[in-house]
């Protein structure tokens, strides 16, 4: 779940809680209208309005589900339309009759606790104005009772608002967390294990990023290190990775921070110098050179011969952001250079450099 969907979850909760508000309260006014407990002479008007501001309004939220009203307004203006209700309705009866009034008020008191099971606010704005109704026409007989059944769920409504509270920051921080951790996961996912430089993934993710900011001229090094089949054939897998290790240390050493460096493939790596022209392609391409000669790793790569561990790098312009057209040049001027017995040298773009 990323922050957004949780934005969106909170956003179809409210309008799950508007709508089912608003059926309710249609619903429970049409259902007063056509079978009520007590005939009367005339109907109401409060319930008669009540259900055509409800269907009208979920008419309304229904074509424009991302527009927001008052809730608390509607929430209180609702309330309000009930008490009246009431109110008209036992002066209508021309006699006291409690049982209305209690049922009345359950009424009214179902509709906030169904539909805002944990939103104490709304609850008590829509269902106030009708406790107070209930209070003032009867509350010499049955005051003790009409709170204690507005009590009991406005009790039950604050409970479940904490539990969806501590609920929703523990969700949330989870949230939170997961998204440090795939934030963590992805970055891990972009390097490589043994040398901690970008490998294919990683470098694909920069490229996107740097080609779409910066059009200047760029420079792909495409590097190997020679005879390293030997190398690990000799000295074991072990010392290879070690070998890796310094080489590549050596590599992001020699270069800029704004440059990358990436693991190509075994034994090979790219570096993409940005915003470098040929000279400075050069430089650099000398400086690793020498850098990881300077490591003065052992080498023994046939019975006879002695060296250190060197690098040979082929050099090719990045053109019309063609990443794959400029590796495939320094790759082919490396290899021709490979096949011709040279080693530890620099090849630019199939020009051998003096």
């Amino acid at each position: 779940m990323t922050a957004q969907s949780w934005r969106s979850l909170r956003t179809k909760k409210y309008q799950f809680s508007l709508r089912l508000f608003l059926f309710l309260n249609a619903a429970s006014a049409l259902f007063a209208l056509a079978f009520p407990l007590f005939e009367v002479s005339t109907l109401p008007a409060p319930a008669i309005f009540i259900v055509a501001a409800s269907t009208l309004l979920l008419v309304w939220h229904g074509k424009y589900a991302d527009k927001k009203i008052s809730l608390p307004v509607v929430f209180l203006i609702f309330g309000i339309l009930w008490a009246s209700h009431i109110a008209m309705k036992y002066r209508m009866l021309g006699h006291s009759d409690d049982s209305f009034l209690m049922i009345s008020l359950l009424s009214v008191l179902f509709i906030g606790s169904i539909a805002f099971a944990n939103n104490i606010i709304a609850f008590t704005l829509h269902s106030l104005p009708s406790v107070f109704v209930c209070l003032w026409l009867n509350g010499h007989e049955h005051g003790i009772r009409i709170l204690y059944l507005m009590a009991l769920p406005m009790a039950g409504i604050a409970i479940q608002n904490v539990i969806q509270k501590r609920y929703d920051r523990f969700a949330q921080q989870l949230m939170y967390k997961l998204l440090e951790e795939r934030e963590t996961l992805n970055g891990l996912s972009m390097l490589d294990p043994l040398t901690g430089l970008y490998n294919r993934r990683g470098l694909q993710n920069k490229l996107d990023t740097l080609l779409a900011l910066d059009t200047r001229g760029h420079y792909v090094l495409l590097l190997d290190i020679d005879h390293f089949k030997a190398y690990n054939d000799h000295y074991g897998h072990m010392m290879g990775d070690q070998a890796l290790i310094r080489v590549s240390a050596a590599i992001r050493d020699a270069v800029r921070s704004r440059d990358i460096v990436t693991r190509f493939g075994g034994e090979e790596f790219m570096v993409l110098l940005t915003a470098a022209d040929q000279q400075q392609a050069r430089v650099t391409a000398e400086q690793i050179r020498q850098k990881v000669y300077d490591l003065e790793i052992p080498h023994m790569f046939n019975e006879s011969t002695a060296t250190n561990v060197t690098i040979s790098i082929g050099i090719a312009p990045l053109v019309d952001q063609d990443i794959d057209g400029a590796i495939s040049r320094a790759d082919k001027a490396l290899y021709e250079a490979k096949n011709q017995g040279r080693n530890n040298t620099l090849v630019f773009d199939e020009l051998p450099l003096p």
